[in-house]
């Protein structure tokens, strides 16, 4: 079957092992020197480890692989003990994935193992986009001019609200960002926007995924995309806007080149 599974670009992996103390799963080991892959079972492919890699070397690929399977994914971690155990739950619950969750619970039911506090707790697996945190700009931080100049071009901007047949697609330049992201990013008009059609939506939080690879399949195949931009926070499920449009180029059976660029929380591209 095909599913997301992660996929290690080996020449830039460096064999840090940050990415294995991020997947509480167990489905990652440094072997000769380089992060592996050791057992398709155990990936969800929701991608936790991405934001613990320093040198990028992490993307989630659709792919053929074996079905993910969470009573051999728990089997393995109870060996680990209860804050792999807590760490689990954390990161399915932070993913959405309820299913998984009352599958995992459901199996320390069985096995008389107690089931750890996991509601709402900052996450073990670097997922960060609910984590409460204070931000304000650095001292002596460089400033941007202020521009007031609006370039928004199309509206609606929400992908679930968007008409695939709409005439300002046509030989678009496309610019599909995280909803976050321009209140993250001060120039957001100026530095992406301008020149462009807009599409938002969250990887996270929106529960329509597959009307979203729908939808933008569509996209691609009835209007002549000339270019597509992507601008998405560092937070890990945010990076699921590229799954979600490679998915929809792929549907499409379109090769285009994507720009994607990742903002952090203190507004800065990196």
């Amino acid at each position: 079957m095909k599913r997301d599974v992660i996929r290690i670009n080996e020449e830039k992996c460096n064999g840090c092992g940050d990415c294995v103390t991020g997947c509480p799963e167990g489905a990652l080991q440094v072997i000769d020197g380089k992060a592996r892959l050791i057992n398709e079972l155990f990936c969800d492919g929701l991608g936790a480890c991405i934001g613990d890699c320093p040198e990028g070397a992490i993307e989630v690929e659709r792919q053929e692989a074996e079905p993910y399977d969470e009573r051999k994914v728990m089997e393995n971690i109870v060996k680990a003990g209860p804050n792999v155990i807590k760490a689990h739950l954390q990161h399915l619950q932070e993913h959405g994935q309820d299913d998984l969750v009352n599958e995992a619970t459901t199996f320390l039911k069985e096995n008389n193992i107690e089931i750890p506090d996991y509601d709402d707790k900052p996450l073990a697996c670097g997922c960060s986009s609910s984590t409460i945190q204070e931000l304000s700009p650095s001292e002596g931080q460089k400033q941007e001019p202020m521009l007031l100049t609006a370039a928004l071009r199309n509206w609606p901007i929400q992908l679930q609200l968007l008409n695939p047949n709409t005439r300002f697609f046509k030989n678009a330049d496309l610019l599909i960002a995280a909803d976050c992201t321009p209140f993250a990013y001060a120039n957001f008009h100026q530095r992406f926007l301008k020149g462009k059609i807009l599409i938002i939506l969250c990887p996270k939080l929106d529960s329509v995924i597959d009307v979203y690879v729908d939808k933008l399949t569509e996209i691609f195949q009835k209007q002549d995309i000339k270019s597509i931009t992507i601008v998405h926070m560092e937070v890990p499920c945010c990076s699921g806007i590229e799954v979600i449009v490679r998915r929809a180029l792929e549907k499409a059976q379109k090769d285009m080149a994507i720009k994607d660029y990742t903002i952090s929380m203190r507004g800065k591209i990196i």
